[in-house]
């Protein structure tokens, strides 16, 4: 709790750490059993990767995941549909609704408890690479905030959008750095062959990327990690790395005809991200993972206030979660839809395959939203960093790109996945300039960099930003930071 409490600068909440943390052993034992291999010494203990983890292959979870799940007669999964929307009955969840990709089948779900456990949002910035690579990025492009955007439309209470995540990777192939710097000790080093880090305090994740976007605006880039002269044994760890996780890295290497150990790797940050597993953006829950709406509960990305949660984070929380909902449910009925609201959610959904001619392409708006968002909102291009008069310019093309997007006509279910896509994307958006517009402080460089109030403030701002939406614009409310194990609404 106290290393998570000092690298996200006090503003967390420490009841989840806490409740994750506890639970971190018993689920990586688990996933053990299940089937994932983790790297062990000769003595049998487990391999350190850095101080806080160990080493794993991680490209096995899915299958792992996915066929325990498929063991459990009594779980029925459904591929290819995409969810919408909850469904809301006099301020409960009942369920949720969506279309099948491949089929014209329109799925309404009733539930006694729903559990969300989505990603956070990718493709909301203008990314490292354009065009054709533009989904080479770090957290993966199918990831739309989709349970983000769902509970904002229904009325959750969202907490801690302005921390987004940025992460420091190795240029243009967007591949993991921390293998480097964690497998093979690489230093941070500038074009001059300066170890700059200690320049900017002490390493936290954040710094680490902060460090090297000020070497890059002071003239002293390129930045790299610092691998010449490694030996063979360390590059031929690095090739079979990055093989398993990143392949376009060991491909570069190839290709170019130098490895690690004859050259240097250029490391960049990516466009930033809205994430809860690494920062602490996504629904204000409880300890027991309630969000405000009752009988909607969250779960990993999505559920907020607990940074670096990451994979055995998400773990634990789906657990605190699951055993939430079941006591929850144990006294509720199913509550369903009258038939006339069944086919009204029909109808809202076949006119949008009515005739017609789009103004401006889908992908078109996309792009728009991405240049908006790079430009004024703290991208890629202004070094992460945003003021005022930029983010009320970010947020009027928002909204007008929302407007656009609602008259979007679809001629097929793909089209539909798309449109529903960016409007999703676009909704977070514009919760992500109002919290960025309410926190007058730079609490986390880069991350958060307000270049009004380029200061930290523990007087004025050790607290939550939270933001709720009602009749249709996004209200910020800020709360008192919970420094009790045990928080309920």
């Amino acid at each position: 709790v106290e290393y998570v409490n000092k690298e996200f600068e006090q503003v967390i909440r420490r009841d989840l750490v806490y409740s994750i943390g506890r639970r971190l052993n018993k689920v990586t034992q688990k996933i053990e059993q299940l089937g994932l291999p983790i790297l062990k010494d000769e003595q049998g203990n487990y391999v350190a990767r850095g101080r806080h983890s160990i080493k794993i292959n991680g490209e096995n979870i899915k299958p792992i995941l996915a066929e325990a799940v498929n063991s459990y007669p009594k779980v029925t999964v459904l591929n290819h549909v995409n969810i919408c929307d909850y469904l809301l009955e006099e301020g409960q969840v009942i369920g949720a609704w969506g279309f099948s990709v491949d089929q014209e089948t329109l799925y309404v779900i009733y539930a006694k408890a729903v559990i969300c456990a989505t990603g956070g949002a990718a493709g909301l910035y203008k990314p490292n690479n354009p065009g054709f690579s533009r989904h080479k990025m770090w957290y993966p492009p199918f990831n739309t905030g989709a349970g983000y955007a769902m509970g904002i439309r229904a009325g959750a209470e969202m907490t801690g959008f302005e921390l987004r995540f940025i992460a420091l990777r190795c240029k243009d192939t967007i591949a993991p750095t921390g293998t480097i710097a964690q497998g093979v000790g690489a230093k941070q080093v500038n074009s001059r062959n300066e170890r700059y880090l200690a320049k900017y305090g002490k390493p936290t994740t954040a710094v680490r990327l902060y460090a090297t976007v000020k070497e890059n605006q002071q003239g002293n880039g390129p930045c790299y990690l610092e691998t010449k002269g490694i030996d063979t044994a360390a590059e031929e760890e690095l090739y079979k790395a990055y093989l398993n996780m990143a392949p376009a890295q060991t491909l570069r290497w190839m290709e170019q005809g130098k490895g690690p150990r004859d050259q240097n790797v250029e490391i960049e940050g990516t466009e930033p991200y809205i994430v809860g597993g690494h920062s602490a953006s996504g629904y204000w829950v409880d300890t027991a993972r309630f969000t405000t709406l009752p009988g909607l509960l969250a779960a990993g990305d999505v559920a907020g206030g607990s940074p670096k949660k990451y994979v055995t984070g998400c773990f634990a929380e789906g657990e605190i979660a699951a055993h939430s909902a079941l006591k929850f449910i144990a006294d509720k009925k199913v509550v369903k839809l009258t038939p006339e609201k069944m086919e009204s959610l029909l109808a809202r959904v076949n006119d949008l395959f009515q005739p017609g001619t789009n103004v401006y392409e889908l992908e078109s708006i996309e792009e728009a939203m991405q240049r908006v968002m790079d430009e004024y909102a703290g991208g890629i291009s202004t070094g992460y960093s945003f003021n005022a008069a930029k983010l009320a310019i970010a947020q009027e093309r928002i909204e007008q790109l929302c407007q656009i997007a609602k008259e979007l006509r679809v001629g097929n279910n793909y089209e539909l996945l798309q449109r529903q896509e960016l409007i999703d994307r676009l909704e977070v958006c514009r919760v992500l300039i109002c919290h960025l517009l309410a926190r007058h402080e730079t609490r986390w460089p880069c991350y958060q960099a307000n270049a009004d109030f380029p200061q930290k403030d523990d007087q004025n701002w050790l607290k939550y930003v939270n933001s709720i939406k009602e009749k249709g614009e996004i209200k910020i409310v800020l709360r008192e930071l919970v420094r009790d194990y045990c928080y309920e609404h």
